[in-house]
């Protein structure tokens, strides 16, 4: 089937540049978690203050995502995906001169105001380039955001090494704009802008009404929360609350996301050929375990073992429930129903690193994490109980 192609083709080039923009926007936001203690200096800030800044870029980002779907289904994903890349490099480029704490959640805000205009509208062009091999896309496309943690996880390390925390965000901001020019030169669609009905009672109505859908998204939602105090805090937590060197915490780091490129497009591959409903509470009972695994680790090598088995039961979940759920939609409401749904999973999900920072701070970053522990294993829990079609 030639025009299914994942590399090469329309569709392969289409594929590969909204990986890319998905790529820097994560690499951009993911570079935020090992440059927080950089960053928290900089500004004399708090532990909750510190896990306020994640949680505003993930909160904006979270509210842009129904409204994004809706849009791009009404109007087109290029002018949806192209508005948010200029939004995101105005928001980098922000936070990099921020001289002062409101600057920077300003900062925060506009690249969550962008970030939230993108992934939906990517995923709704990727569902609409690939049917047969929509699995393997979902994996690809949903693993380019583990290579944006890898990058984060290099600058970082070279920022810390050579420069200040603000170096950081300007090749990001370089890269997202070529995409930007990629996509406005190398789609087939134009741009269209006029008044949208959003149609929020009707998609609530849809995505509320069903008992099962509704199961779902609490398991998402607990998965997002566990997801985002991970990866807006992991670092953090091995260099306060484990007392390792910033070269372990950002190694540990890496390595959660560079699993993460790998297992995602096995995941998604796999999830088109044995049941999704069996799949996704299985790896999410993997990460449970080896959460706790990280939690009790005294020693680098075990913890990065650790991070290493988490990060394999943790980004296998996307691509197999996102799949699923793209399968679930109505063709012509794909878009903004997912756009519904991830509203909701990630603006709950985006209060955890502010949760984890507050357990933190009062009690420790070991308490709070042995409680995500739990949330993977009640989202385990519901997705397995599920009703099967």
């Amino acid at each position: 089937m030639t025009r299914e192609r994942l590399v090469g083709g329309y569709s392969g080039r289409l594929l590969l540049a909204v990986s890319v923009g998905w790529a820097f926007i994560q690499a951009g936001r993911l570079v935020v978690s090992p440059l927080l203690p950089e960053i928290s200096a900089t500004f004399d800030l708090t532990p909750a203050s510190e896990g306020f800044v994640v949680t505003t870029i993930w909160a904006i980002y979270a509210l842009l995502q129904y409204p994004s779907g809706r849009l791009s289904d009404q109007l087109t994903r290029t002018t949806l995906l192209v508005a948010g890349l200029a939004a995101v490099c105005v928001g980098f480029l922000a936070v990099a001169s921020a001289p002062t704490y409101l600057i920077l959640l300003g900062g925060a805000v506009t690249v969550g105001l962008g970030a939230g205009l993108y992934p939906t509208p990517a995923r709704g062009l990727v569902s609409d380039l690939f049917v047969e091999r929509r699995g393997q896309a979902f994996g690809l496309h949903t693993a380019s955001g583990d290579v944006g943690g890898v990058v984060a996880a290099g600058l970082a390390a070279a920022v810390i090494a050579v420069a200040t925390w603000r170096a950081a965000f300007l090749p990001v901001v370089v890269v997202l704009a070529a995409v930007a020019l990629s996509l406005h030169f190398g789609s087939r669609e134009g741009y269209r802008l006029e008044r949208v009905d959003i149609g929020v009672v009707a998609t609530a109505r849809r995505l509320l009404g069903q008992a099962g859908l509704r199961r779902l998204l609490f398991a998402y939602a607990l998965y997002a929360f566990v997801w985002q105090s991970a990866t807006g805090l992991l670092p953090t937590f091995l260099r306060r609350g484990k007392t390792f060197s910033p070269g372990v915490a950002t190694a540990s780091f890496a390595a959660l996301f560079a699993v993460g490129a790998v297992v995602k497009p096995l995941a998604g591959g796999l999830g088109d050929r044995v049941p999704r409903a069996r799949l996704a509470p299985a790896v999410l009972i993997l990460a449970a375990v080896s959460l706790a695994g990280v939690v009790l680790a005294r020693s680098p090598i075990t913890v990065t073992a650790s991070v290493v088995v988490f990060a394999a039961g943790l980004m296998a979940y996307p691509p197999v429930m996102q799949a699923y759920l793209m399968d679930a939609f109505p063709t012509d409401s794909m878009g903004g129903d997912l756009g519904g749904m991830r509203s909701v999973y990630v603006g709950l999900g985006a209060l955890g690193p502010t949760a984890v920072g507050t357990v933190g701070g009062i009690a420790s970053y070991a308490v709070a994490f042995a409680g995500l522990v739990g949330c993977l294993l009640v989202a385990a829990g519901l997705v397995f109980t599920h009703p099967k079609d």
